[in-house]
């Protein structure tokens, strides 16, 4: 929902761009080298009964979940011994059986490496008298956070994330923010992967930092008008955010008052700040259903008042323009939103006037008020645009004239501006960041991401076509292949799904993912239901009864390249992580016969058993996306007629998997790609089932940019592997 921050099982981090060339017939190589063989794995069966809904199932690797999960996620160190012993005796499986892809997977590090301009920055963003902006030093693993006086001056650095990081397994900054008098900066740390991260205060003259600490936050904080307190959200025990808390600076932690606390485990609250910076805004919401209060950020200690109770089904977010709120919804059956205005001082329902009217199959994204002009992001048919408006109801749009591309908004700072700030790119187009003048229409070019081994676009070909879902359904699925590559069904093809939460896959530019383009791999993304692609009716009807929407169309888009000619039955390697995972899963037990690997990031697999377990972090906000199997047995019968952990097809060949996990990752717990591959290896036939777990990290994986592309290396080793492609050499750049 444009405008509230939702958490989600979501890999935003794992958005494949691969590509494509015929390369022959190669037979799947994944084997222990010579002198590494070892036996894999064999988890003991402690069978679990459980009876729900009338009916029963037996889970005999249950056991791998740790009952004291929740102190696991705050020191993995205190993990079960046997569940430890377990975890690496799969990695250790992993290394031999991969052996032989380590030269490979060092080539593939060097040549992500060689496509980052290591010293790169942000373009500077104006705050006030300063621009602030992110950079990195060449070698440096996390970003350093800095501003310049605006006109030019000395650069003062606020935040040296190389410098903070200490030798620990693991380090996140969730974000450093400045205060609105410039004075201060907050900033939120996780050592852990857990994603509980701790508040910390600095003054920006001299380096001081304030005593205080604030233990347990989602790592982001809103500043009061007068720089004297923050806002926050604070996480339960279980990793929910349910408080909102304010903390005057200098004051014991302890002592924070609780501005707004959310009753209802079903419903989880985020923090935004209004775009004119004049209010705090307090998001209540999961997938279907909201409710924002607001504290005027003037008066800190004020109580917060509500816009609009929640009703259920109906959401909506906030945003501010001089004496009204105006207010994006899909109330009144507007399915893919609307914006209404409301009077400050009478926010309710009964005030709302239809402002920029819904727009059926146009979904809006995003929604920026400045002072004179307004900006949307809209998506149509998997492609977005950019409105420009003034208040008088004059409009224009900016769009691009390539089959599949992304556009994407930065607000930045300030609201008494005629600028705005819009990223184009494509699937063969490297990021382009214009400043965009809302008065008078020109186009300022700030940056073209660099390549620093070069780049050539004229390589490559990018392509829209459609599949046809058995009900009738045009599913999109964008293509970046080799101009060189002959579509004659001989290419070896990777294919990308997610299809959840109304999450759209963009067609970015991802240079990470040019060595394995670069091998001759097509690259395909399958926008399938569950996403948002071609509006929120997209999502709808992939969710909760119409989830199997979401697995049948991702089969699909598979079979439409075959017959397209694109690829053939097993030269197809498929991707996805969290969600994506569950769909990458599920299309395996539907179709094995169908795929040559699969790729499977964090997977969301043991569907049935965490969405019965609502003592999980994400599991009653996540009843309206799946369905409740507690309490309806449509809810049981919808899960259990796809969940991959309990639909592996037994004694049937399914082709090698490469699952990997997070042991710190509270969104998909370590458990569930743990079970999943020890199922598969006891019942199914073929594989191999392979289990990366990261024993010190969370779902995101590392957070420093160097050990990001060696995790990257090994899911992309492994598909060249089982494609047989290890000794393809990529095709050259010219700098």
């Amino acid at each position: 929902m444009p405008g509230t921050l939702r958490l989600r099982r979501a890999l935003s981090s794992v958005l494949l761009l691969a590509l494509a060339a015929a390369c022959g017939d190669r037979a799947p190589r994944i084997a222990a080298a010579p002198d590494q063989q070892i036996a894999a794995p064999v988890a003991a069966k402690r069978p679990s009964e459980i009876t729900q809904q009338g009916r029963t199932r037996v889970d005999n690797y249950a056991w791998l979940k740790d009952d004291n999960w929740q102190a696991v996620l705050r020191d993995p160190s205190v993990l079960r011994s046997d569940v430890r012993s377990h975890l690496e005796a799969e990695l250790a499986y992993y290394d031999a059986m991969t052996a032989g892809e380590a030269g490979l997977r060092e080539r593939l590090f060097e040549e992500m490496r060689g496509r980052i301009k290591e010293d790169d920055s942000s373009v500077p963003a104006k705050d006030g008298p300063y621009e602030y902006y992110v950079r990195y030093r060449e070698g440096g693993e996390y970003a350093i956070y800095a501003r310049t006086p605006v006109g030019g001056g000395t650069e003062q650095i606020l935040f040296d994330g190389d410098a903070e990081a200490g030798d620990g397994a693991f380090f996140s900054v969730a974000s450093v923010d400045q205060s609105s008098d410039h004075a201060l900066i907050a900033y939120g740390v996780d050592r852990l992967g857990s994603e509980y991260y701790s508040m910390r205060f600095r003054r920006i003259a001299d380096g001081t930092e304030l005593d205080e600490t604030i233990a347990n936050t989602d790592g982001y904080v809103v500043w009061s008008s007068d720089s004297k307190s923050v806002f926050y959200v604070e996480r339960d025990d279980n990793q929910r955010p349910k408080r909102v808390k304010r903390h005057v600076l200098g004051t014991d932690p302890a002592a924070d008052a609780v501005v707004y606390e959310e009753a209802d485990d079903g419903m989880f609250v985020s923090l935004a700040e209004s775009q004119s910076g004049e209010y705090v805004l307090i998001d209540v919401a999961n997938e279907v259903t909201s409710e924002v209060h607001y504290v005027p950020a003037g008066d800190p200690s004020a109580p917060p008042t509500m816009i609009a109770p929640r009703i259920e089904h109906e959401l909506y977010s906030v945003e501010h323009h001089e004496d009204e709120f105006l207010i994006v919804t899909n109330a009144g059956g507007a399915v893919d939103f609307k914006i209404v205005r409301a009077p400050i001082d009478r926010p309710g329902r009964e005030s709302w006037v239809d402002w920029v009217p819904h727009d059926p199959g146009t979904m809006l994204l995003e929604f920026f008020p400045y002072a004179d002009y307004h900006v949307r992001l809209e998506r149509r048919d998997a492609l977005p645009r950019v409105v420009i408006a003034d208040y008088k109801g004059n409009e224009h749009e900016i769009a691009f004239d390539e089959g599949a591309y992304d556009l994407s908004l930065s607000s930045g700072y300030e609201y008494a501006t005629t600028l705005t700030r819009l990223i184009y790119e494509s699937p063969s187009q490297p990021a382009q960041t214009f400043d965009y003048d809302m008065r008078t229409r020109e186009r300022t070019l700030r940056k073209t991401r660099e390549v620093p081994s070069g780049h050539n676009a004229e390589l490559y070909v990018v392509e829209r076509i459609t599949a046809r879902a058995d009900d009738g359904a045009e599913i999109p699925v964008t293509i970046l292949r080799l101009a060189a590559t002959l579509v004659d069904g001989t290419a070896p093809l990777l294919l990308y799904g997610y299809g959840s939460y109304g999450l759209a896959t963009d067609a970015v530019f991802d240079a990470n993912a040019l060595p394995i383009v670069d091998r001759g791999v097509i690259y395909a993304i399958a926008h399938v239901r569950g996403g948002s692609e071609r509006g929120r009716q997209w999502y709808l009807d992939g969710k909760l009864d119409k989830k199997i929407n979401t697995f049948t169309d991702f089969v699909a888009a598979a079979e439409t390249l075959v017959a397209g000619d694109y690829t053939a039955a097993k030269r197809i390697v498929i991707f996805g992580g969290s969600a994506g995972g569950m769909l990458v899963g599920a299309a395996a037990n539907l179709r094995p016969d169908l795929f040559a690997g699969v790729l499977a990031a964090v997977p969301f697999v043991d569907v049935l058993n965490t969405m019965s377990d609502e003592g999980l972090p994400l599991t009653p906000p996540e009843w309206p996306e799946w369905g409740d199997p507690i309490r309806t047995a449509e809810g049981y019968e919808w899960i259990a007629a796809y969940s991959p952990y309990d639909n592996i097809r037994p004694g049937v060949e399914y082709p090698p998997i490469l699952a990997t996990g997070g042991l710190a990752d509270y969104r998909v717990t370590y458990w569930e790609p743990a079970k999943w591959i020890a199922r598969l290896r006891d019942e199914a036939a073929g594989g191999p089932f392979l289990l990366r777990m990261n024993m010190g990290a969370g779902h995101f994986g590392a957070a420093a940019r160097f050990e990001r592309l060696e995790e990257r290396a090994h899911l992309y080793a492994f598909a060249l592997s089982v494609l047989g492609l290890t000794d393809v050499e990529p095709v050259k750049h010219v700098p």
